[in-house]
């Protein structure tokens, strides 16, 4: 009966543990929705960096990010392809077409506003564009840089400064490595700006922002350049993977501020010396990263309607007549690739590679992923790397599990001592605990060898997880057949016929055919290990790999194909060891067959 009622109760509290879980999925990694525009909402103000005419848009309503961002809204969606074409094509845009990007410069405004990835695809088919991270100034996906100049104190200190609307002369172009492109502009009163970008084969823009003043007195100027973006294109930022503002101060990467924080404060002031500041998304990145040298102060600001600014700017400068000032900024946007970053790091940007949010354990994840990478290198799959990866954990961990089997062993040859134990001292729990260590002690054993193994598995999943939910490497990296993105969910779900049905299954039913093989490698895997003397354990443990099946279907699929090959290997590794222990394997098939007359007995009562 007590048995019986524990059964239940465990049974219980899994059903409420995978709803549970299911709703926690179903919150931080949302499907797409179709939010509801409201009316217009009135833009906070700001002050010394200049204010974007994105403040006075209207903001749509509230719609949770989904896992890599972008606009979950069609319509929205529809608006954005609409505004693009109409700006992207106005007169006097000077073309960039470097090796990694794509986009254009627009002259009005100093601004570069539009930015495609040509090694980034927004989806796995072939013929998908690439991926947008920068898009002009008012459409729904907005997200440029602009660079200028503000008088002292963000005042105009007496001269006329360029600002959002002024029309830029340009010459050079298309941008590309080796050839830079120049914006001149000149304010009539004895000053000229110049903004002389030039890019490499990667994802940094560099721009040299020059003031010469040719008047007979001395002008006080500030440069600056800041990144302004709405948080509608933002992916999730969960407790495992940051989204939104980010930077390294003091030498340390920040990720302590998310959209929310900067909308209560109004703006926010990292403080310390400023490294790089910018906005984070899971794939990707945008940031400025000041003048070596130069003292600039940064900050976060909310405008208002969803639109967010990182600012650098430079402390005001006095420009004598006759002479010029120049302040260099750099612009990474672009992809968050690892091998990139920390070449960016390498070359003089601080912290640069910690840009990927690896968090407390990167220790341990980046030899992992750096170990995944080169087999990758190898085979060209990152499939098969994750199957290899696994051969190779598996092997370094094969002798910890042959000491395991012996244990194993061990326990089962002192089982009489331990039934006679238990039988003498039922009725004092101290008694008996202090006679099994003291049998322990005899017989050499260690109880907790058998859990060995799986606590060294523990970092290593835990590292490929992160490796598969954080790494753009992985992004839409194909195994075989129907597997197209081992980062994504498994999408052959079994409940519609593998897509042949019209519809959807609800997530907590969306089982691939992953998930499956999941649960039946699990179900073998367990098969194999010797009964639980406790019968209430060992129906749990019947019951395990079919709950672990629902629970790990919403996963990357790589992490799943790691399992589903670290349970194969088990198998194999088992049946192996048992030949090495017959005596096991002998005494496993005895308790499986007197538990199954004891459970016959029991329903026969």
């Amino acid at each position: 009966m007590d048995n019986n009622r524990n059964l239940i109760l465990a049974i219980a509290l899994s059903v409420v543990l995978f709803f549970g879980w299911q709703f926690g999925m179903n919150w931080y990694y949302p499907e797409p929705k179709h939010p509801v525009t409201p009316p217009a909402a009135q833009p906070a103000a700001t002050a010394g960096v200049p204010v974007d005419q994105a403040q006075t848009k209207a903001a749509p309503a509230k719609a949770r990010p989904t896992r890599e961002g972008g606009l979950q809204d069609p319509q929205e969606v529809a608006l954005e392809q609409k505004d693009l074409s109409a700006d992207l094509t106005a007169p006097g845009r000077v073309r960039i077409d470097a090796p990694a990007v794509l986009g254009s410069i627009n002259p009005v405004g100093a601004r570069i506003d539009d930015v495609e990835l040509r090694n980034h695809r927004q989806t796995v088919e072939k013929n998908s564009p690439p991926e947008r991270l920068f898009s002009p100034d008012g459409t729904p996906a907005q997200q440029f840089a602009q660079f200028g100049w503000v008088g002292a104190n963000g005042d105009q200190a007496g001269i006329k400064l360029p600002d959002a609307h002024t029309v830029w002369q340009a010459s050079g172009g298309p941008l590309a490595p080796g050839k830079p492109v120049t914006l001149t502009w000149d304010n009539g009163q004895g000053q000229q700006f110049t903004i002389r970008f030039t890019i490499d084969d990667r994802y940094m823009i560099t721009a040299d922002q020059t003031i010469a003043n040719t008047a007979a007195a001395p002008v006080i100027a500030q440069p600056y350049a800041f990144i302004n973006r709405t948080s509608r294109t933002a992916s999730q930022d969960t407790w495992t993977v940051h989204s939104g503002p980010i930077g390294a101060f003091d030498g340390a990467v920040s990720f302590s501020n998310n959209y929310s924080d900067v909308t209560k404060a109004g703006e926010v002031s990292p403080g310390g010396k400023t490294d790089w500041i910018g906005f984070t998304d899971i794939y990707w990145l945008s940031a400025l990263v000041p003048q070596t040298g130069a003292t600039a102060k940064s900050d976060f600001r909310a405008l208002g309607g969803d639109n967010y600014r990182a600012d650098l700017l430079y402390d005001p400068a006095t420009i004598p007549a006759g002479k010029a000032l120049t302040r260099t900024t750099r612009l990474f946007a672009g992809a968050k690739e690892s091998d990139v970053l920390n070449a960016y790091q390498d070359a003089g940007v601080p912290k640069f590679g910690l840009a990927i949010d690896w968090g407390w354990f990167r220790w341990f994840e980046i030899p992992i992923f750096w170990l995944l990478k080169t087999l990758y290198g190898l085979v060209h799959n990152f499939g098969l790397a994750i199957i290899l990866l696994t051969f190779i954990i598996r092997g370094l961990m094969f002798p910890v599990a042959q000491k395991q089997f012996a244990s194993m062993a061990q326990m089962r040859a002192v089982q009489p001592k331990m039934k006679a134990l238990q039988e003498r001292h039922k009725d004092d729990k101290a008694q008996l605990q202090q006679e099994m260590a003291k049998l322990y002690r005899e017989e050499k054993i260690n109880p907790l060898a058998g859990c060995l193994p799986i606590f060294l598995q523990i970092p290593v999943f835990f590292a490929l997880y992160k490796t598969l939910q954080l790494s753009v490497d992985m992004r839409h990296k194909p195994f075989v057949l129907w597997i197209k993105d081992l980062s994504a969910p498994d999408p052959a779900h079994i409940l519609n016929l593998f897509g042949l049905l019209n519809f959807t299954p609800p997530s907590f039913l969306a089982i691939g055919v992953l998930a499956v093989i999941l649960g039946v490698t699990m179900w073998l895997t367990f098969r194999l290990n010797p009964a639980q003397m406790d019968p209430m354990q060992q129906q749990i443990f019947s019951l395990m790999p079919w709950f672990m099946m629902f629970v790990m279907a919403p996963y990357p699929a790589g992490l799943l194909l790691y399992w589903i090959t670290s349970n194969l290997l088990s198998v194999a590794q088992q049946q192996y060891l048992y030949s090495k222990h017959p005596q096991l394997k002998v005494q496993a098939s005895k308790d499986k067959t007197d538990q199954s007359r004891a459970a016959a007995r029991d329903k026969g009562k």
